[in-house]
């Protein structure tokens, strides 16, 4: 990608009859910048700089377009490939230990998630990760959008990641999300206790052709898991997360209440009243079965 990236600013350079140092003088680089990006060379362009080309060779957004492919290619090459099956995925169950999925992250939340750690090295490359992060959520959007399952650990919900008005703005995300039919929030409240996942956070992907991959992930790791039997356990691990959770519907209590109460402790029910409200809640909707809502292809879900 960064070669094909190279190449059509070359192209564009040459249409223009601009040589490489006056295109770096226009876009505020040293000539030999231009010259290792048209070589795929040295290091891969900042956004800034896709930005600045695309402007000056007026080539209508192919640029930027262009540069998220090319900043993935930053990434280990299980982390792409991981990448590329969501963009495919038909239905994505994830649980979340920490902090909200990036699907449903807020401009506000995400920066303040992705400002921590030790892979960032300077503001720009902050903005990068936050515009690929806020771009991938356009699939919630789109023609082929897939159906979206998330559980949220009651430690997600209880973390102010931000700050309190970040957070209180992060939760309305999640309620605001939650009316889409192609969208489910579950709360796995701390309650339940230990579970398979504690430490981590998992998500099963729905392939087009019927087949599903894994990926697990801790705060400096990750693993794609693509062996049909693993992915079976790990499915059924998620099914088993689904479960215990607080349903849908009083999940979205709980997050309302917590957002309105500025994160004091909000009331959840008894383990057995939770089962009994979910089978009510089970009957009323049809009897819609676990899986029938889940990793084949989510039913939208009744509204009251």
């Amino acid at each position: 990608m960064a070669a094909l990236f190279g190449a059509r600013v070359r192209r564009l350079r040459t249409a223009a009859g601009l040589t490489q140092a006056e295109l770096g003088q226009k876009t505020h680089v040293v000539s030999t910048r231009i010259t290792q990006i048209e070589r795929a060379s040295g290091a891969k362009p900042t956004l800034e700089l896709a930005r600045a080309l695309d402007a000056a060779l007026g080539a209508d957004d192919l640029l930027v377009e262009l540069w998220p492919y090319v900043y993935r290619e930053a990434f280990p090459d299980w982390s792409r490939k991981f990448m590329a099956y969501s963009e495919r995925a038909v239905s994505i169950g994830e649980y979340a230990a920490h902090v909200v999925p990036g699907l449903l992250q807020t401009e506000n939340y995400a920066r303040a998630v992705l400002s921590v750690g030790l892979t960032l090295s300077n503001e720009a490359q902050l903005e990068e990760r936050l515009t690929a992060r806020m771009g991938r959520q356009a699939r919630l959007d789109s023609a082929d959008r897939p159906s979206l399952w998330v559980v949220l650990d009651e430690a997600v919900l209880r973390r102010p990641i931000g700050g309190l008005e970040v957070m209180r703005e992060q939760l309305g995300r999640l309620l605001e999300a939650s009316t889409e039919h192609h969208v489910t929030v579950q709360v796995l409240p701390f309650d339940q206790g230990e579970h398979d996942v504690m430490g981590g956070s998992l998500t099963i992907l729905a392939l087009p052709d019927g087949s599903e991959v894994a990926y697990t992930e801790g705060a400096h790791y990750g693993q794609l898991v693509e062996d049909p039997a693993e992915v079976r356990r790990f499915a059924f691990t998620y099914d088993r997360l689904r479960a215990a959770a607080l349903p849908p519907l009083m999940s979205l209590d709980m997050i309302r209440s917590v957002m309105e109460g500025n994160h004091r402790e909000a009331k959840v029910p008894s383990r057995s009243e939770r089962r009994r409200l979910a089978q009510e809640q089970s009957q009323q909707s049809g009897g819609r079965q676990l899986r029938g809502g889940g990793r084949g292809g989510h039913r939208p879900r009744p509204r009251p």
